[in-house]
């Protein structure tokens, strides 16, 4: 099979809020037609273990990874999203910590944050998606910063390397076209890959 397609965010039945994909069913259908299979709910990891053993189950490779919210006093906004993906086992150990210290240290008005440093402190392992939209970058370019996305970006490679993707999406949302354009000139300008 050749890979044309892969899911690297994909929330499921525990991200309560805002999907009700069940693993098994997802993971059976991705064995269709796809090698591997990201799943990133919202602000947890709780699907790992059933996650893991149904991709196991059909011979799929399961990425483990999270949506999180992140803080930063420095940005156009003050919370941001990103798509943290364990690369290895050191990863996922980051992973782990980064959610639990959101939970125990982070928490406003019920919504688990990771602040910026924690995550630039952990980063050995973990691979990045900016967040499209709602990402640094993202909002920079909305608020019609491009030398602040192209700043902001700069800072996320120096930590993360050829482990930072500047994500695009395409749902007909609002802002898209904007921040896709703007991700794609800063990807050729800077040699920042694109997922």
């Amino acid at each position: 099979m050749t890979p044309k397609f892969v899911h690297l965010r994909v929330h499921t039945e525990y991200s309560l809020v805002d999907s009700v994909v069940r693993i098994k069913k997802l993971v059976a259908k991705t064995a269709e037609s796809m090698p591997a299979l990201a799943i990133t709910d919202q602000s947890n990891m709780f699907a790992v273990v059933k996650f893991y053993k149904a991709c196991m189950g059909v011979g799929i490779k399961p990425v483990i990874g999270v949506d999180v919210w992140i803080e930063n006093e420095n940005a156009v906004e003050p919370l941001s999203r990103a798509v943290l993906l364990s690369q290895n086992m050191a990863g996922y150990r980051n992973l782990s910590r980064l959610v639990s210290r959101s939970y125990q240290e982070g928490q406003r008005d019920g919504v688990a944050i990771i602040q910026r440093d924690w995550l630039f402190a952990e980063s050995e392992g973990v691979i990045v998606l900016s967040g499209g939209v709602q990402g640094e970058p993202g909002q920079a370019l909305l608020a019609g910063k491009p030398e602040e996305a192209e700043r902001l970006v700069q800072e996320w490679v120096e930590v993360f390397g050829d482990r930072y993707y500047l994500e695009l999406q395409r749902t007909d949302r609002k802002g898209e076209v904007v921040v896709n354009n703007g991700s794609l000139a800063i990807a050729g300008q800077f040699g920042v890959p694109v997922v």
